[in-house]
């Protein structure tokens, strides 16, 4: 059980929150069977049928006699083989193949998802728990300046309305911590899903390394290589041989049949009755196509036409996200460095002169305590900026392909 404990107080780094969301991940599993699935079937696709066996009783005499009474009586035993159409059987293997790659491709997408919602759900989770240390840090400073204004008050050297300012912000401060732990727990609930009881341990408190992306060119260049696109592609090569299947169907299939008769009894000079061997070929007469192999030709070229459409929309709309997060990639970037080179210092600074001014009897309690108010705020702005930054930059990776 100390163990245990121990083990529960480790923070939770956000590369072990990534290990364990994708080492036994059910969505991608389930696409990877059904990967495995369409792989045996495009096997399957590709053999001839079974062949069929007939066993029969033929020409036997009904009114009178046996089975060796009429030449013709026969004990039969037949053999059927079939030959699908042209090269049907070849492009359906095709055609499953290529969906059995759709869904590989589907399963390393799922990956790829999977790793941006961990990500995603960890770092909503450390920003709580650092707003949750941030808050806690300054709340002994508020209790100060109220002991101070009752103090003050008490000399008769301030006004009773800044005793209840100092508790009134005291208070909210409190509410707000209510708020963070309500947050936090979402957030912690949030990173369950992907890594279960794990998540409840507390996050380490260092960011990951995303300061710097790549140019956006080259994360185009990636782009094309998304497996999402190229589950996109292998859908249009299935398509493809889906249509291959249904022009090879206009060609008319065709059978074999090879047939055995046995007869007994003996002809009129004696000699015994030969036994009969017959040999067939049967083959489709393809007359009425209009309705049947036309048809199913033109929903095949519609299904085509239908993946390439759904290709070349996805490609925009992943190209368009991708302009889209790196702009707001640069714009964070561009607030994390403002607030590390100016708004942190000048919060800070303005908070301390109106407290400086406070004590002199220069400026107003309600200075000072907004001052306070605004520098944890800001510290908070700043927390959120990083954290939404590295969220920006998670983005980024999945549709560009970064490495971990």
């Amino acid at each position: 059980s100390f163990a245990v404990q121990a083990q529960q107080r480790v923070p939770l780094t956000l590369a072990e929150a990534e290990d364990k969301a994708l080492e036994s991940e059910p969505g991608h599993a389930a696409l990877i069977a059904r990967a495995a699935a369409l792989q045996e079937t495009a096997v399957v696709a590709g053999q001839l049928p079974d062949p069929t066996m007939r066993v029969g009783l033929a020409n036997y005499p009904l009114g009178s006699g046996s089975f060796s009474t009429e030449g013709m009586t026969q004990a039969q035993l037949g053999f059927r083989q079939s030959f699908p159409s042209g090269k049907s059987r070849a492009f359906s293997t095709e055609k499953y193949e290529s969906l059995a790659r759709e869904m590989n491709e589907n399963a390393a997408a799922r990956s790829r998802n999977v790793l941006g919602n961990v990500r995603h759900a960890w770092l909503e989770t450390y920003y709580w728990q650092q707003a949750r240390d941030i808050v806690n840090e300054s709340r002994p400073f508020f209790i100060d300046l109220a002991e101070v204004s009752r103090s003050l008050y008490s000399v008769g050297r301030k006004t009773q309305q800044d005793v209840l300012r100092a508790e009134l912000e005291l208070s909210r401060l409190d509410d707000r911590l209510i708020e963070i732990d309500r947050q936090h727990a979402q957030a912690v609930a949030a990173l369950s899903q992907w890594i279960g009881a794990d998540a409840r341990r507390p996050v380490a408190t260092k960011l990951p390394m995303w300061d710097e992306a790549p140019p956006l060119e080259a994360l185009h260049d990636n782009l094309s290589s998304h497996p999402m696109l190229l589950a996109a592609d292998a859908e249009v090569v299935a398509r493809q041989a889906g249509v291959h299947v249904a022009e090879e169907r206009k060609k008319p299939g065709w059978a074999i049949d090879l047939g055995y008769g046995y007869r007994e009894g003996d002809l009129a000079n004696g000699d015994p009755r030969s036994d009969f061997v017959s040999l067939s070929v049967t083959m489709d007469l393809p007359f009425f196509r209009k309705n049947r192999q036309d048809r199913s030709l033109s929903a095949a070229l519609s299904e085509r036409s239908a993946a390439e459409y759904e290709k070349g929309e996805l490609l925009r709309r992943l190209s368009s996200q991708l302009d889209a997060e790196y702009a707001h990639w640069q714009e964070i970037s561009r607030r994390v460095a403002l607030y590390e080179t100016s708004i942190l210092g000048l919060s800070g600074d303005q908070a301390n002169a109106a407290l400086l001014a406070y004590q002199s009897e220069a400026g107003d309690f309600a200075d000072v305590m907004r001052g306070y108010i605004d520098d944890l705020n800001t510290r908070l702005d700043h927390v959120r900026l990083k954290v939404e930054r590295a969220q920006s930059y998670a983005v980024l990776a999945n549709l560009g392909g970064l490495p971990r």
